[in-house]
């Protein structure tokens, strides 16, 4: 670890996170503002944009690193790397406009976890703002060293509620010759048996149900997508194997970043989890609730992961008993996260988070004064 000056966007971040502290006013941190619906109702009355804290502030083509400030776009991180036939392989949630530094701060993830990982093996940095002003860094360039923390781990993930992430290093990968979707029309298990089974590793697969295959247009029944990546004889070997499964035709790259955008506006989302061996028996059952209720769901088969979206129709008495019976049947099937719901339907249908000690504690070392999205996380005493 070596000392490294506080970047520009770090200083002006940190005056302001100052003078919120002196004011006893919190901040709600806020990237390019597309999901502000996730996580728990922030209760802090101003907020701290990031989103003009843009722009790559080192590139090193050959090492396969690069580091942006926290307000970058993903779509323009793609394009500076697509110029040297790299990229960063993260796809979450959401339109390509969101920016690199939510990515980091709630570790979100989408299908392309299953072959490069989460967040959390892409980045090598951080340069982040405490809830006191502190501006500290870890990993490959250091501001300030926080012994006894890492740093880069603890932040990623936590949702900035341990400081405002200003500046990210993340490892690249170079980009496949060929690059190919392919829709097959597939079930879970026979999905699974061959995702297990095949020497050909996708860059990523994931079953859509039918609602949301069609509207995708990617099919009138439920769906495998399947990316296949490499020199054009492994594309064309591994589009075969894939065909084997099933129907199979091309689509456009396109789809991907379509399903990422796809959830609409003020819907609820749970994301379950199981063991992968367990996935394409809890997409069945999961699936089948969802559809009832005229929602769509979507799952990485290969990480035991099934995303369920669920239209919401208002606040009353009736739609909240719904919402209530359809989020409980699905929590009753694995370990769930909800990811979304409108903001006044949390305290009705979520359990306040658990207070554990370590998360209490590292709050209190990072945002004593609970400034930085006090109750995104539940409320940490």
């Amino acid at each position: 670890m070596s000392a490294h000056a506080a970047s520009d966007s770090a200083r002006l971040v940190a005056d302001r996170v100052k003078t919120a502290r002196a004011d006893r006013a919190p901040l709600r941190i806020v990237g390019a503002g597309h999901w502000l619906d996730a996580g728990r109702p922030c209760s802090a009355g101003q907020q701290l944009i990031l989103e003009g804290h843009g722009g790559v502030t080192e590139y090193e083509p050959g090492d396969l690193t690069l580091t942006a400030r926290a307000g970058t776009s993903l779509a323009h991180l793609a394009q500076v790397t697509r110029a040297e036939g790299q990229w960063l392989p993260l796809d979450p949630v959401g339109p390509a406009e969101g920016t690199l530094g939510a990515t980091i701060a709630t570790a979100s993830a989408g299908p392309l976890a299953s072959a490069f990982g989460t967040p959390r093996d892409h980045v090598l940095g951080c340069e982040l703002v405490t809830g006191t002003g502190d501006v500290v860094r870890a990993g490959g360039r250091v501001v300030k060293n926080v012994a006894g923390f890492d740093l880069v781990r603890l932040a990623t993930g936590a949702w900035g509620t341990l400081g405002v992430i200003t500046e990210v290093s993340v490892r690249l990968r170079a980009l496949p010759e060929v690059d190919r979707t392919l829709a097959v029309d597939a079930s879970a298990h026979d999905a699974w048996r061959w995702l297990r089974a095949s020497e050909y590793t996708p860059l990523a697969a994931e079953l859509l149900s039918a609602g949301l295959a069609a509207a995708l247009g990617t099919g009138p029944g439920a769906t495998l997508l399947v990316r296949l990546g490499g020199n054009e004889a492994l594309v064309r070997a591994a589009s075969e194997s894939a065909a084997a499964l099933g129907p199979a035709r091309d689509v456009a790259g396109t789809v991907w970043s379509a399903l990422a955008a796809s959830e609409p506006a003020g819907a609820a989302v749970i994301r379950l989890s199981t063991a992968p061996s367990r996935g394409a028996m809890l997409w069945d059952r999961a699936a089948a609730i969802v559809e009832r209720a005229s929602g769509m769901a979507h799952a990485t088969l290969e990480r035991g992961v099934v995303r369920c979206i669920l239209p919401v129709h208002g606040a009353g008495d009736e739609e909240l008993a719904r919402l209530r019976g359809i989020i409980g049947s699905l929590q009753h099937l694995a370990t769930s996260v909800v990811e979304r719901l409108p903001a006044s339907l949390w305290p009705a249908l979520v359990p306040a988070a658990a207070a554990d000690p370590l998360s209490v504690g590292m709050r209190n070392a990072f945002d004593p004064d609970r400034l930085l999205n006090p109750g995104i996380l539940g409320e940490l005493s």
